[in-house]
Protein backbone atom coordinates (compact mmCIF):
# COMPACT_ATOMS: atom_id res chain seq x y z
CA UNK A 1 0.00 0.00 0.00
CA UNK A 2 2.70 2.37 0.38
CA UNK A 3 3.74 2.68 -3.21
CA UNK A 4 0.27 3.53 -4.15
CA UNK A 5 -0.28 5.95 -1.20
CA UNK A 6 -4.11 7.38 -1.04
CA UNK A 7 -5.18 4.90 -3.79
CA UNK A 8 -7.08 1.73 -3.74
CA UNK A 9 -4.68 -0.14 -6.11
CA UNK A 10 -2.75 -0.39 -3.64
CA UNK A 11 -5.36 -2.03 -1.32
CA UNK A 12 -6.38 -4.17 -3.88
CA UNK A 13 -3.03 -5.76 -4.70
CA UNK A 14 -2.76 -6.02 -1.49
CA UNK A 15 -6.02 -8.38 -0.92
CA UNK A 16 -4.76 -9.78 -3.85
CA UNK A 17 -1.58 -10.86 -2.31
CA UNK A 18 -3.58 -12.26 0.79
CA UNK A 19 -5.52 -14.23 -1.14
CA UNK A 20 -2.81 -16.02 -3.22
CA UNK A 21 -1.26 -16.67 0.47
CA UNK A 22 -4.29 -18.46 1.69
CA UNK A 23 -4.59 -20.50 -1.34
CA UNK A 24 -1.31 -20.99 -3.33
CA UNK A 25 0.32 -23.46 -0.43
CA UNK A 26 -2.11 -25.57 -0.44
CA UNK A 27 -2.05 -26.77 -4.54
CA UNK A 28 1.56 -26.63 -4.18
CA UNK A 29 1.97 -29.37 -1.29
CA UNK A 30 -0.77 -31.28 -3.13
CA UNK A 31 0.79 -31.42 -6.02
CA UNK A 32 4.10 -32.06 -4.53
CA UNK A 33 2.80 -35.19 -2.36
CA UNK A 34 1.28 -36.14 -6.10
CA UNK A 35 4.78 -36.49 -7.42
CA UNK A 36 6.43 -38.18 -5.10
CA UNK A 37 3.66 -41.03 -5.55
CA UNK A 38 4.24 -41.57 -8.64
CA UNK A 39 5.53 -45.04 -9.25
CA UNK A 40 9.35 -45.59 -10.13
CA UNK A 41 8.19 -47.47 -13.49
CA UNK A 42 6.77 -44.13 -14.80
CA UNK A 43 9.81 -42.58 -14.07
CA UNK A 44 11.96 -45.23 -15.23
CA UNK A 45 9.87 -45.41 -18.64
CA UNK A 46 10.22 -41.55 -18.83
CA UNK A 47 14.31 -41.96 -18.64
CA UNK A 48 14.21 -44.93 -21.07
CA UNK A 49 12.21 -42.86 -23.83
CA UNK A 50 14.44 -39.99 -23.64
CA UNK A 51 11.90 -37.17 -22.45
CA UNK A 52 12.96 -33.89 -21.35
CA UNK A 53 11.87 -32.30 -18.07
CA UNK A 54 9.70 -29.81 -19.99
CA UNK A 55 8.06 -33.27 -21.97
CA UNK A 56 8.07 -35.26 -19.04
CA UNK A 57 5.74 -32.31 -16.62
CA UNK A 58 3.22 -32.19 -19.31
CA UNK A 59 2.84 -35.78 -20.15
CA UNK A 60 3.68 -37.20 -16.73
CA UNK A 61 3.94 -35.35 -13.82
CA UNK A 62 1.31 -33.09 -14.59
CA UNK A 63 -1.07 -36.08 -15.53
CA UNK A 64 -0.06 -37.75 -12.30
CA UNK A 65 -0.79 -34.98 -10.17
CA UNK A 66 -4.17 -33.52 -11.92
CA UNK A 67 -6.45 -35.32 -9.85
CA UNK A 68 -5.55 -33.66 -6.40
CA UNK A 69 -4.47 -30.60 -7.84
CA UNK A 70 -8.44 -30.28 -8.79
CA UNK A 71 -9.55 -31.48 -5.17
CA UNK A 72 -6.79 -29.02 -3.64
CA UNK A 73 -8.27 -26.43 -6.19
CA UNK A 74 -11.48 -26.69 -4.76
CA UNK A 75 -10.51 -26.20 -1.51
CA UNK A 76 -8.39 -23.30 -1.98
CA UNK A 77 -10.83 -21.25 -3.82
CA UNK A 78 -12.93 -22.58 -0.75
CA UNK A 79 -10.38 -20.76 1.49
CA UNK A 80 -10.21 -17.74 -0.49
CA UNK A 81 -13.99 -17.43 0.03
CA UNK A 82 -12.97 -18.17 3.60
CA UNK A 83 -10.81 -15.74 4.00
CA UNK A 84 -13.12 -13.31 2.06
CA UNK A 85 -13.79 -10.91 4.95
CA UNK A 86 -10.73 -10.34 5.96
CA UNK A 87 -9.29 -9.50 3.41
CA UNK A 88 -11.80 -7.29 1.69
CA UNK A 89 -12.29 -5.56 5.14
CA UNK A 90 -9.20 -5.18 7.61
CA UNK A 91 -8.29 -2.24 10.33
CA UNK A 92 -4.72 -1.24 10.14
CA UNK A 93 -3.71 1.43 13.04
CA UNK A 94 -6.38 4.10 12.98
CA UNK A 95 -7.15 3.29 9.38
CA UNK A 96 -10.21 0.68 8.16
CA UNK A 97 -9.95 -0.54 4.61
CA UNK A 98 -12.93 -1.59 2.74
CA UNK A 99 -13.07 -2.86 -0.68
CA UNK A 100 -15.94 -3.13 -2.70
CA UNK A 101 -17.03 -6.94 -2.84
CA UNK A 102 -19.31 -9.67 -0.90
CA UNK A 103 -16.37 -9.96 1.32
CA UNK A 104 -17.12 -6.54 2.70
CA UNK A 105 -21.00 -6.54 3.01
CA UNK A 106 -20.97 -9.41 4.90
CA UNK A 107 -18.04 -8.01 7.49
CA UNK A 108 -20.26 -4.48 7.80
CA UNK A 109 -23.88 -6.77 8.27
CA UNK A 110 -21.70 -9.22 10.53
CA UNK A 111 -20.59 -6.32 12.88
CA UNK A 112 -24.10 -5.08 13.14
CA UNK A 113 -25.72 -8.40 13.77
CA UNK A 114 -27.61 -7.87 10.49
CA UNK A 115 -28.77 -11.11 10.27
CA UNK A 116 -31.22 -10.55 7.11
CA UNK A 117 -28.32 -8.62 5.85
CA UNK A 118 -26.00 -12.22 6.16
CA UNK A 119 -28.23 -14.21 5.08
CA UNK A 120 -28.82 -12.30 1.30
CA UNK A 121 -25.38 -11.98 1.28
CA UNK A 122 -24.75 -15.98 1.81
CA UNK A 123 -27.27 -16.59 -0.59
CA UNK A 124 -25.65 -14.77 -3.27
CA UNK A 125 -22.48 -16.21 -2.13
CA UNK A 126 -23.73 -19.88 -1.97
CA UNK A 127 -25.73 -19.23 -5.28
CA UNK A 128 -22.13 -18.15 -7.17
CA UNK A 129 -20.47 -21.03 -5.71
CA UNK A 130 -23.12 -23.66 -6.58
CA UNK A 131 -23.01 -22.10 -10.85
CA UNK A 132 -19.02 -22.86 -10.13
CA UNK A 133 -19.27 -26.16 -9.01
CA UNK A 134 -21.78 -27.08 -12.01
CA UNK A 135 -20.21 -24.93 -15.00
CA UNK A 136 -16.46 -25.71 -13.65
CA UNK A 137 -15.44 -27.96 -10.60
CA UNK A 138 -17.62 -31.20 -11.65
CA UNK A 139 -16.70 -31.24 -15.27
CA UNK A 140 -12.87 -30.74 -14.08
CA UNK A 141 -13.22 -34.08 -11.45
CA UNK A 142 -14.33 -36.11 -13.96
CA UNK A 143 -12.01 -34.48 -16.90
CA UNK A 144 -9.26 -35.79 -14.24
CA UNK A 145 -10.63 -38.74 -13.13
CA UNK A 146 -9.25 -40.73 -16.43
CA UNK A 147 -5.58 -40.01 -15.06
CA UNK A 148 -5.78 -42.25 -12.13
CA UNK A 149 -3.99 -45.55 -11.93
CA UNK A 150 -6.85 -47.54 -12.23
CA UNK A 151 -7.97 -49.81 -15.31
CA UNK A 152 -11.16 -50.13 -16.68
CA UNK A 153 -12.99 -50.93 -13.53
CA UNK A 154 -11.63 -46.98 -12.10
CA UNK A 155 -13.39 -45.38 -15.94
CA UNK A 156 -16.62 -47.21 -14.34
CA UNK A 157 -16.00 -45.65 -11.56
CA UNK A 158 -15.69 -42.24 -12.64
CA UNK A 159 -17.40 -39.19 -12.15
CA UNK A 160 -19.99 -37.75 -14.78
CA UNK A 161 -20.68 -34.18 -15.30
CA UNK A 162 -23.15 -33.56 -17.98
CA UNK A 163 -21.24 -30.28 -18.64
CA UNK A 164 -18.50 -32.28 -20.16
CA UNK A 165 -20.96 -34.43 -22.01
CA UNK A 166 -21.80 -32.02 -23.77
CA UNK A 167 -18.25 -30.54 -24.72
CA UNK A 168 -17.31 -34.08 -25.53
CA UNK A 169 -20.21 -34.69 -27.73
CA UNK A 170 -20.01 -31.06 -29.30
CA UNK A 171 -18.89 -31.44 -33.11
CA UNK A 172 -17.78 -27.82 -32.62
CA UNK A 173 -15.87 -29.03 -29.92
CA UNK A 174 -14.87 -32.13 -31.29
CA UNK A 175 -13.13 -30.51 -34.49
CA UNK A 176 -11.57 -27.77 -32.43
CA UNK A 177 -10.05 -30.23 -30.58
CA UNK A 178 -8.88 -32.55 -33.97
CA UNK A 179 -7.67 -29.78 -36.06
CA UNK A 180 -5.96 -27.07 -33.52
CA UNK A 181 -5.87 -27.51 -30.28
CA UNK A 182 -4.38 -31.42 -29.98
CA UNK A 183 -1.63 -29.89 -33.17
CA UNK A 184 -1.02 -26.71 -30.60
CA UNK A 185 -0.51 -29.12 -27.85
CA UNK A 186 1.87 -31.26 -29.52
CA UNK A 187 3.96 -28.33 -30.51
CA UNK A 188 3.79 -27.16 -27.15
CA UNK A 189 4.76 -30.34 -25.28
CA UNK A 190 7.99 -30.38 -27.67
CA UNK A 191 9.34 -27.21 -27.13
CA UNK A 192 11.84 -27.77 -25.74
CA UNK A 193 13.58 -31.24 -26.74
CA UNK A 194 15.28 -33.47 -24.95
CA UNK A 195 19.33 -33.21 -24.52
CA UNK A 196 19.67 -36.84 -26.22
CA UNK A 197 20.75 -37.16 -29.52
CA UNK A 198 18.49 -39.17 -31.45
CA UNK A 199 17.92 -40.29 -34.86
CA UNK A 200 15.07 -37.82 -35.42
CA UNK A 201 16.96 -34.31 -34.24
CA UNK A 202 19.75 -32.85 -36.22
CA UNK A 203 23.15 -32.72 -33.97
CA UNK A 204 23.56 -29.15 -34.70
CA UNK A 205 20.52 -28.07 -34.58
CA UNK A 206 19.46 -29.53 -31.36
CA UNK A 207 22.44 -28.86 -29.84
CA UNK A 208 21.99 -24.75 -30.33
CA UNK A 209 18.53 -25.05 -29.81
CA UNK A 210 19.55 -27.08 -25.95
CA UNK A 211 22.57 -24.42 -25.67
CA UNK A 212 19.90 -21.12 -26.00
CA UNK A 213 17.50 -21.99 -23.94
CA UNK A 214 19.90 -23.29 -20.97
CA UNK A 215 21.58 -19.98 -21.43
CA UNK A 216 17.70 -17.87 -21.10
CA UNK A 217 17.25 -19.99 -18.53
CA UNK A 218 20.56 -19.41 -16.57
CA UNK A 219 19.94 -15.67 -17.23
CA UNK A 220 16.28 -15.24 -15.97
CA UNK A 221 16.78 -17.77 -12.95
CA UNK A 222 20.09 -15.40 -12.08
CA UNK A 223 17.94 -11.75 -12.54
CA UNK A 224 15.39 -13.44 -10.08
CA UNK A 225 17.64 -14.64 -7.44
CA UNK A 226 19.77 -11.51 -7.34
CA UNK A 227 16.04 -9.45 -7.05
CA UNK A 228 14.83 -12.05 -4.71
CA UNK A 229 18.25 -11.74 -2.39
CA UNK A 230 17.89 -8.21 -1.96
CA UNK A 231 14.48 -7.96 -1.43
CA UNK A 232 14.85 -10.17 1.72
CA UNK A 233 17.86 -8.46 2.61
CA UNK A 234 16.81 -5.07 2.92
CA UNK A 235 13.21 -6.47 4.72
CA UNK A 236 15.56 -8.11 7.33
CA UNK A 237 17.85 -5.14 7.90
CA UNK A 238 14.41 -3.14 8.14
CA UNK A 239 13.06 -5.96 10.33
CA UNK A 240 16.09 -6.08 12.71
CA UNK A 241 15.58 -2.11 13.47
CA UNK A 242 11.66 -2.56 14.21
CA UNK A 243 11.90 -5.37 16.24
CA UNK A 244 15.03 -4.17 18.45
CA UNK A 245 12.59 -2.28 20.30
CA UNK A 246 11.23 -5.02 22.27
CA UNK A 247 11.57 -6.16 25.45
CA UNK A 248 12.01 -9.51 26.93
CA UNK A 249 8.57 -9.75 28.53
CA UNK A 250 6.65 -8.95 24.98
CA UNK A 251 8.36 -12.04 23.78
CA UNK A 252 7.67 -14.11 26.66
CA UNK A 253 4.00 -13.11 26.25
CA UNK A 254 4.35 -13.90 22.78
CA UNK A 255 5.37 -17.58 23.17
CA UNK A 256 2.29 -18.05 26.05
CA UNK A 257 -0.22 -17.10 23.47
CA UNK A 258 1.38 -19.11 20.88
CA UNK A 259 0.95 -22.19 23.18
CA UNK A 260 -2.86 -21.40 24.04
CA UNK A 261 -3.02 -20.96 20.18
CA UNK A 262 -1.62 -24.11 19.62
CA UNK A 263 -3.79 -26.63 21.96
CA UNK A 264 -6.48 -24.70 19.86
CA UNK A 265 -5.32 -25.67 16.74
CA UNK A 266 -4.22 -29.20 18.24
CA UNK A 267 -7.97 -29.61 19.34
CA UNK A 268 -9.39 -28.36 16.67
CA UNK A 269 -7.40 -30.63 14.33
CA UNK A 270 -8.22 -33.73 15.79
CA UNK A 271 -11.73 -33.18 15.87
CA UNK A 272 -11.60 -32.29 12.18
CA UNK A 273 -9.66 -35.84 11.44
CA UNK A 274 -12.33 -37.86 13.62
CA UNK A 275 -14.95 -37.18 10.85
CA UNK A 276 -13.60 -36.07 7.59
CA UNK A 277 -11.41 -39.28 6.92
CA UNK A 278 -14.40 -41.91 7.23
CA UNK A 279 -16.20 -39.61 5.21
CA UNK A 280 -14.04 -38.68 2.17
CA UNK A 281 -13.37 -42.24 1.88
CA UNK A 282 -16.72 -42.69 1.70
CA UNK A 283 -17.32 -40.11 -0.90
CA UNK A 284 -14.09 -41.11 -2.66
CA UNK A 285 -15.31 -44.45 -3.54
CA UNK A 286 -19.07 -43.96 -4.13
CA UNK A 287 -19.40 -41.61 -7.34
CA UNK A 288 -22.68 -41.00 -6.94
CA UNK A 289 -22.42 -40.40 -3.37
CA UNK A 290 -19.54 -38.00 -4.46
CA UNK A 291 -21.63 -36.48 -7.33
CA UNK A 292 -24.74 -35.64 -4.17
CA UNK A 293 -22.20 -34.19 -1.76
CA UNK A 294 -19.35 -32.50 -3.48
CA UNK A 295 -21.61 -29.72 -4.28
CA UNK A 296 -22.63 -29.20 -0.16
CA UNK A 297 -19.60 -29.95 1.23
CA UNK A 298 -17.86 -27.14 -1.11
CA UNK A 299 -20.86 -24.69 -0.06
CA UNK A 300 -20.58 -25.32 3.54
CA UNK A 301 -16.41 -24.97 2.80
CA UNK A 302 -16.86 -21.34 1.31
CA UNK A 303 -19.36 -19.62 3.71
CA UNK A 304 -16.77 -17.29 5.44
CA UNK A 305 -16.84 -18.64 8.98
CA UNK A 306 -16.78 -14.64 10.71
CA UNK A 307 -19.96 -14.28 8.82
CA UNK A 308 -21.67 -17.06 10.26
CA UNK A 309 -20.08 -15.96 13.69
CA UNK A 310 -23.27 -13.76 15.08
CA UNK A 311 -25.23 -16.98 15.00
CA UNK A 312 -22.18 -19.02 16.41
CA UNK A 313 -21.65 -16.37 19.17
CA UNK A 314 -25.44 -16.46 20.34
CA UNK A 315 -25.84 -19.80 20.48
CA UNK A 316 -22.38 -20.60 22.63
CA UNK A 317 -23.71 -17.59 24.70
CA UNK A 318 -27.19 -19.33 25.27
CA UNK A 319 -24.54 -22.75 26.08
CA UNK A 320 -22.81 -20.48 28.49
CA UNK A 321 -19.89 -20.66 26.81
CA UNK A 322 -17.20 -18.13 24.97
CA UNK A 323 -15.04 -17.45 22.69
CA UNK A 324 -12.76 -19.90 24.44
CA UNK A 325 -15.01 -22.76 22.17
CA UNK A 326 -16.04 -19.87 19.49
CA UNK A 327 -12.22 -19.96 18.21
CA UNK A 328 -12.32 -24.06 18.25
CA UNK A 329 -15.66 -23.89 15.61
CA UNK A 330 -13.95 -21.41 13.92
CA UNK A 331 -10.73 -23.00 13.31
CA UNK A 332 -12.64 -25.98 12.21
CA UNK A 333 -14.20 -24.54 9.89
CA UNK A 334 -11.28 -23.02 8.35
CA UNK A 335 -8.77 -26.13 8.23
CA UNK A 336 -11.42 -29.31 8.40
CA UNK A 337 -12.12 -29.15 4.60
CA UNK A 338 -7.94 -29.54 3.88
CA UNK A 339 -8.12 -32.79 5.00
CA UNK A 340 -11.74 -33.81 3.06
CA UNK A 341 -10.95 -32.61 0.55
CA UNK A 342 -7.69 -33.88 0.43
CA UNK A 343 -8.88 -37.67 1.54
CA UNK A 344 -11.35 -37.64 -1.24
CA UNK A 345 -8.51 -37.31 -3.74
CA UNK A 346 -6.35 -40.12 -2.14
CA UNK A 347 -9.48 -42.48 -1.97
CA UNK A 348 -10.41 -41.86 -5.32
CA UNK A 349 -6.30 -42.31 -6.39
CA UNK A 350 -6.65 -46.03 -4.73
CA UNK A 351 -6.62 -48.64 -7.82
CA UNK A 352 -10.25 -50.35 -7.82
CA UNK A 353 -8.36 -53.34 -8.11
CA UNK A 354 -6.63 -53.81 -4.80
CA UNK A 355 -10.12 -53.58 -3.43
CA UNK A 356 -10.89 -56.56 -5.74
CA UNK A 357 -8.39 -58.16 -3.97
CA UNK A 358 -8.69 -57.43 -1.01
CA UNK A 359 -12.49 -58.93 -1.28
CA UNK A 360 -11.42 -62.01 -2.25
CA UNK A 361 -8.30 -62.16 0.51
CA UNK A 362 -9.43 -60.24 2.89
CA UNK A 363 -12.46 -62.09 3.69
CA UNK A 364 -14.73 -58.72 3.88
CA UNK A 365 -13.03 -57.58 7.33
CA UNK A 366 -13.85 -53.75 7.35
CA UNK A 367 -11.20 -53.58 10.16
CA UNK A 368 -8.81 -55.31 8.32
CA UNK A 369 -9.41 -53.33 5.30
CA UNK A 370 -8.65 -50.01 6.86
CA UNK A 371 -5.72 -50.94 8.10
CA UNK A 372 -3.90 -52.70 5.39
CA UNK A 373 -5.59 -51.00 2.40
CA UNK A 374 -7.61 -47.52 3.09
CA UNK A 375 -4.88 -46.07 5.32
CA UNK A 376 -1.87 -46.76 3.96
CA UNK A 377 -3.46 -45.61 0.34
CA UNK A 378 -4.74 -42.11 1.62
CA UNK A 379 -1.99 -41.93 3.96
CA UNK A 380 0.37 -39.34 1.41
CA UNK A 381 -2.97 -37.69 0.88
CA UNK A 382 -4.13 -37.43 4.22
CA UNK A 383 -0.23 -35.85 5.34
CA UNK A 384 -0.98 -33.64 3.03
CA UNK A 385 -4.53 -32.26 3.81
CA UNK A 386 -2.86 -32.10 7.40
CA UNK A 387 0.01 -29.63 7.35
CA UNK A 388 -2.32 -27.21 4.71
CA UNK A 389 -4.85 -28.07 7.92
CA UNK A 390 -2.74 -26.96 10.13
CA UNK A 391 -1.35 -24.23 8.34
CA UNK A 392 -5.26 -22.87 7.90
CA UNK A 393 -5.66 -23.31 11.34
CA UNK A 394 -3.13 -20.50 11.85
CA UNK A 395 -4.13 -18.51 9.68
CA UNK A 396 -7.84 -18.72 11.27
CA UNK A 397 -6.64 -17.74 14.55
CA UNK A 398 -6.06 -14.21 13.60
CA UNK A 399 -9.75 -14.24 12.98
CA UNK A 400 -11.02 -16.53 15.30
CA UNK A 401 -9.67 -14.96 18.78
CA UNK A 402 -10.39 -11.74 18.09
CA UNK A 403 -13.85 -10.86 16.44
CA UNK A 404 -15.75 -7.31 16.47
CA UNK A 405 -19.34 -8.16 17.09
CA UNK A 406 -21.95 -5.40 17.35
CA UNK A 407 -19.50 -2.87 17.65
CA UNK A 408 -17.30 -4.05 20.41
CA UNK A 409 -14.40 -6.64 20.44
CA UNK A 410 -14.81 -10.03 21.63
CA UNK A 411 -10.67 -11.85 22.17
CA UNK A 412 -9.59 -14.82 23.87
CA UNK A 413 -5.74 -15.47 24.77
CA UNK A 414 -4.10 -16.52 22.27
CA UNK A 415 -1.13 -15.61 19.59
CA UNK A 416 -3.99 -14.73 16.37
CA UNK A 417 -5.57 -12.32 19.01
CA UNK A 418 -2.53 -10.45 19.95
CA UNK A 419 -1.48 -10.41 16.14
CA UNK A 420 -5.13 -8.97 15.60
CA UNK A 421 -4.61 -6.18 18.25
CA UNK A 422 -1.39 -5.30 17.46
CA UNK A 423 -3.04 -4.40 13.82
CA UNK A 424 -5.82 -2.47 15.04
CA UNK A 425 -3.51 -0.59 17.49
CA UNK A 426 -1.19 -0.08 14.64
CA UNK A 427 2.10 -1.27 16.74
CA UNK A 428 4.03 -3.00 13.98
CA UNK A 429 7.01 -4.19 16.40
CA UNK A 430 4.77 -6.71 18.25
CA UNK A 431 2.45 -7.67 14.63
CA UNK A 432 5.92 -8.44 13.17
CA UNK A 433 7.21 -10.59 16.11
CA UNK A 434 4.38 -12.22 16.23
CA UNK A 435 4.31 -13.31 12.84
CA UNK A 436 7.56 -14.50 13.22
CA UNK A 437 6.78 -16.77 15.82
CA UNK A 438 4.02 -17.75 14.14
CA UNK A 439 5.97 -18.74 10.94
CA UNK A 440 8.32 -20.05 13.80
CA UNK A 441 6.30 -22.43 15.49
CA UNK A 442 4.81 -24.05 11.48
CA UNK A 443 8.26 -24.37 10.52
CA UNK A 444 9.56 -26.20 13.26
CA UNK A 445 6.54 -28.41 13.38
CA UNK A 446 6.99 -29.17 9.61
CA UNK A 447 10.75 -30.16 10.07
CA UNK A 448 10.03 -32.15 13.12
CA UNK A 449 7.09 -33.80 12.66
CA UNK A 450 5.49 -33.16 9.29
CA UNK A 451 8.73 -33.88 7.76
CA UNK A 452 9.31 -37.33 8.85
CA UNK A 453 5.51 -38.20 8.16
CA UNK A 454 6.62 -37.27 4.55
CA UNK A 455 9.23 -38.92 4.15
CA UNK A 456 7.16 -42.36 5.28
CA UNK A 457 4.60 -41.53 2.78
CA UNK A 458 6.97 -40.95 0.23
CA UNK A 459 8.77 -44.28 0.58
CA UNK A 460 6.64 -46.63 1.92
CA UNK A 461 3.02 -45.69 1.12
CA UNK A 462 3.14 -45.40 -2.76
CA UNK A 463 1.74 -47.05 -5.93
CA UNK A 464 5.22 -49.05 -6.71
CA UNK A 465 7.08 -51.87 -6.77
CA UNK A 466 10.55 -51.71 -4.36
Amino acid sequence: MALFPGQRAGVELAAMLLLFTSMAWNMVLGFYQSLCTIPRELLEASQVFGLSSWKRFWTLELPAGAMGLVWNSIVSVAGGWFFLISIESFELGNQDFRLPGIGAFLATAAEHANYAAISWGLLSLVTVIVVADFVVWRPLIAWSSKFSYGSGTAAQMAPKSSVLNFLQRSHVTRALHEKLLSQMWLGFVELFPSRRKTHYVMPSTGDKWVQSTALLRSAVFALLSVGFTGTVGYAAYKAVGVLSVLPLRVWLGLGVDALYTLGRVLVALVLSIIWTVPLGVSVGRDPALASRLQPLVQIFASVPATALFPFVLLALVRLGSGLQIGSIVLMMLGMMWYILFNVIAGAQAIPPELFEVDSIYGKGSLLKRWKTLIIPGIFPYLITGIVTAVGGAWNASIVSEYVIFQGNSISTRGLGSAISVAASNGDYSVLLAGTLVMCGLVLLTNRFVWGPLYKLANTKYRLSQS
